[in-house]
This record gives structure tokens, sequence and C-alpha cells, in this order.
């Protein structure tokens, strides 16, 4: 009772947007010492632009940064890949859309033009509630595993997290309604795949549902093993040109980047970042089909402050379920395909799209989104079209197979894998009544 009497009111607290998002400048040498490991520094260009930040309206962007002790600021020579990425603002958004040859073979995440490209200035594609997998659920947000995200071209997996009885859990909105097993499980599982796959750099987003201190979610993180690819930031907060490169990331082992939404605390934990100190995101949990690309969270951020960092695209389409006075967001199945699609289906407009999203967030902020993040990312319009997207936005060829040999939404859900049961929707009232009748 109590349990769901603090999970609703902190559905409630994020739903006004009142959560803290300050990061305290408490003193470095509390931290626990690296030395000895090896994590590139690279220059900052906008160290300029630093000191004219308005903190006034805003506490995510201080007007200094914070060094880290313990990292080396070794230059180790790189020679996977292709041409050096410019680090001015108009010459970093050229770079990502260049089509220049790089001198070899050896690819990073994919593609060998990608291994000098700064972290955060390649377009993503993102697994919305990734671990939320379950076929006619109504609450499920994709239909392929993880492991076959990952697989497939996934590079963020972002999901929402609660603790249960003193274990973290990846649960959708409360742990009755859809719980997915417990975090270190699917931290595990990615921890596999990263082992086999040393050329790839990952991200990782947690939802913060229950606003639990940060240090929950170290225990399930180092338990997966992932302790040894953690990257940790030579200073807080880290900018759009202050990241080093795919290869760097790649050479020095340190390639699995990790995001709390709230409660991050760098000074505790300094291999978990905070989200909102890093990026800023489009409107989330989308109910209008036409994406804008507004800034919405953090709120508050003036241009200097938006060019700073990059930003994510929150491109997956919901309708809210009413249940007596609870409403809940779900998937927006009959718009899969047109949402998912390069630029629109056959007879269509490009309208909802996500082409059409990625290049008028492209147009509007001067550089594309880091990361496209979707629901249900294996259909569309035609095979792999969300990974079609991303690449045409970093300005090179998709030509993998994903997915599956039929993936448009209408095949699916003839087929009864998208339509949700009666006995989904049935246990969707049951979960959300549950924890409204709970209340005292």
């Amino acid at each position: 009772m109590l349990y769901s009497y603090q999970l609703l009111l902190g559905v409630l607290i994020s739903s006004t947007r009142s959560q803290s998002f300050d990061l305290p400048l408490s003193d470095a040498s509390a931290l626990p010492s690296t030395s000895g490991e090896f994590v590139p520094r690279p220059t900052n260009a906008f160290t300029s632009l630093t000191s004219q930040i308005d903190v006034s309206t805003n506490q995510h962007f201080q007007k200094s940064k914070t060094a880290l002790p313990g990292f080396l600021g070794r230059q180790d020579k790189f020679v996977i890949a292709g041409p050096a990425t410019p680090t001015t603002p108009g010459a970093a958004r050229a770079a990502t859309h260049a089509s220049s040859k790089p001198p070899n073979k050896r690819a990073c995440n994919g593609h060998a033009e990608f291994c000098t490209r700064k972290y955060m200035n390649v377009t993503e594609v993102g697994a919305h509630n990734a671990a939320f997998v379950r076929q006619n659920n109504v609450a499920a947000n994709q239909v392929i595993p993880i492991l076959g995200q990952l697989n497939d071209g996934i590079r963020m997996i972002q999901g929402e997290t609660l603790p249960l009885n003193g274990t973290m859990y990846s649960c959708h909105t409360n742990c009755d309604l859809f719980n997915a097993g417990t975090l270190k499980d699917e931290l595990t599982t990615i921890r596999q795949w990263v082992v086999e796959h040393p050329y790839d750099v990952l991200t990782l987003l947690f939802v913060n549902r229950a606003f639990v201190d940060v240090e929950e979610y170290v225990r399930p993180i180092l338990d997966s093993g992932l302790g040894p690819f953690l990257y940790r930031p030579p200073q807080v907060p880290m900018h759009r040109d202050d990241w080093p490169t795919y290869g760097q990331m790649i050479v020095s082992g340190k390639r699995v980047v990790v995001f709390l939404d709230y409660k991050a605390d760098q000074t505790k934990v300094p291999f978990i970042l905070d989200q909102f100190q890093h990026m800023w995101e489009t409107p989330f949990s989308p109910t209008d089909i036409k994406f804008p690309c507004d800034q919405h969270r953090p709120p508050g951020l003036n241009s200097i402050q938006q060019n700073l960092v990059p930003y994510m695209a929150n491109h997956n389409l919901n309708v809210k379920l009413s249940l007596g006075s609870a409403f809940i967001d779900i998937p927006n199945f009959a718009e899969l395909s047109q949402v998912n699609s390069v630029n629109g289906l056959k007879g269509h407009s490009s309208a909802g799209s996500l082409g059409q999203t990625g290049e008028e967030c492209t147009r509007r902020w001067g550089r594309p989104p880091a990361w496209l993040l979707v629901d249900y990312y294996n259909y569309g319009d035609k095979n792999g079209s969300v990974f079609e997207v991303a690449a045409q936005l970093n300005g090179v060829k998709y030509t993998k197979k994903c997915c599956g040999e039929d993936v448009s939404a209408s095949s699916i859900a003839s087929a009864g894998a998208l339509r949700p049961s009666a006995m989904s929707v049935l246990s969707l009232v049951l979960a959300v009544g549950f924890v409204v009748l709970s209340l005292p």
C-alpha cells in the first residue's frame, strides 16, 4: 500500500517537473581514485561559451566545469579510421553529413566513417522501453528482445526502472502492470553482447521512475560485469565537443555510456551521468503525430545552452488509455508503419514519418539529433527503415539486412502480433486499478 502510494506520488512529481536537477559540486577529492586508467581527454572548442551561460533559469549548466581526478590526458594514436572531425559547431554538422571515404575498412558502430567522429556527433537509433517485449501485451514497446535489438543496430537501450523488495527491476509504470525482470539480468545480456562486439559504442539510459538514490543502480550495473567497459568522463558536464571519438572510446575499452534521468550524482557515482546535464530532448511520450521538434526537457534552456549539448528526438507515438480516473500512455499501433517510415507510406504524405522528423529537427537546430528514440523499431515502410533514416542523417548508406522478412506493421497486425488481447487490456485495468485502490 505504501509502495503504491509512493509510486503514484512519483508519477505526479514527474508530471509537474518539480524534481530538482541540481548536480552537487562537492569536493572532487572524495571520488574514488582511477589512477592509471586511460580515458582520452579531447580539447574543448566551446570553452569560450561557458562563461556566457545564464544559469539563473536552469541549474543543469554550470558556469564552470568540475574536473574529475585520475584521468590521463594522453592521446594514443588511433589507426582504425578516417578523416578528422572539425570542432566548430558549423563544421561539426557538416562532418556529420560528410561522405568522404575513410582510409581503411575497420568499422566503428557499423561504419568506418564514425571512428573519427565524436560521441554525440553521430545519429543512433534507440529502443524506447527496450526490455518491454511481450506478444499481445498492450503495454509492450518492442517485439524483438534486447539481444536481437543490438544485433539489428540499436545503439541506445532505454527503459523504466523501479525498485522492488530491495532489487532494481525493469518495470513499465509499475511492476504489477509489466515486469520484464531484474535490471541485473538485462545488463548481463547486454554485457555479453558488448564483449562479443569490441568495435561498438553503446548508450544506456535508465528512467528512475521512483526517484531513488543513484547508488541503487551501482550493484546491478557492476554485478552484470559491465564495470570494465563503463565510460567515466574527465569533467562535469561534458559538452558536445568535449567527448572523445568513437575510435578513442574503442581503443580505451570504455565504450558503454550510462545516463540516469533523475537523481544522478557524479560525485558519488562518476560512471552514471546526469541525462539532463548532457542532453535535452523533444516532447516526451508524444501524442501529436506531427512530432514537433521543440526543446522540452529540461525546461528553460536558452539558445546557447541548447547548442552546448546534443539532443534526443522522442519519435514514439502514444495514445492515452483511460481507465476510470487513471490514464496510461500506450503505443499507437495503428500508425506504426507511417511513424517509423523513411518518407511516409506509399500514397501518403511524409507527415509523421521518422525521416521528416530528422529533416525538420536538423533544419531547426542546425544539426541532426544524436538519438532517434522509437517504439517497435522493426516496423516501418521497409526493412530497417529507422536505420535508413539514421544513415541518411549521418551521410552514410544503410545496406544491412535486419528485422525479419516482412516488417510492415499492417502485415504483423493482421497476424495478431500487434493486436492487444482482451486479457492484456483486462490485466492493464486490474494493475492500474490496484494502484489506485491501494491509496489510503
